[in-house]
């Protein structure tokens, strides 16, 4: 990936925190998930996306200031299906977007990002 500030998309639920944890009791981080949060740069854009319902909203957003997780907005009662992104690419051939499928509640331990300079 290039030096350019990033958006980065995140689902909630069984990508960062356990799947429906919240329902049975406590949010729990899954496996390198919030020190992926915390290793994003600062003028990265971070976007959480939930299908939880608006009612979570205190508890959740109290979960993640908590745990100092920096973001810039959460959006609740997302639909369950599919999420599809749709972006133009760069005139220099600059590849602007990428996908990354994780298995549920496997965490994010072990995922690599790399910036090449040359971009």
């Amino acid at each position: 990936m290039s030096t350019l500030s990033k958006t980065w998309i995140f689902d909630f639920d069984g990508t960062l925190v356990e799947h429906n944890g919240y329902k049975t009791g406590e949010d729990h981080w899954l496996p390198g998930a919030k020190e992926f949060l915390q290793s994003i740069p600062e003028d990265d854009y971070i976007l959480i996306l939930t299908a939880r319902e608006e009612g979570a909203r205190e508890k959740t957003v109290k979960f993640l200031k908590d745990s100092g997780i920096r973001f810039n907005d959460i959006k609740f009662e997302i639909p369950m299906g599919e999420r599809i992104l749709l972006n133009d690419s760069k005139p220099s051939g600059l590849r602007m977007s990428h996908c990354v499928e994780c298995k549920r509640n496997e965490g994010l331990e072990g995922l690599k990002i790399v910036i090449d300079e040359t971009l």
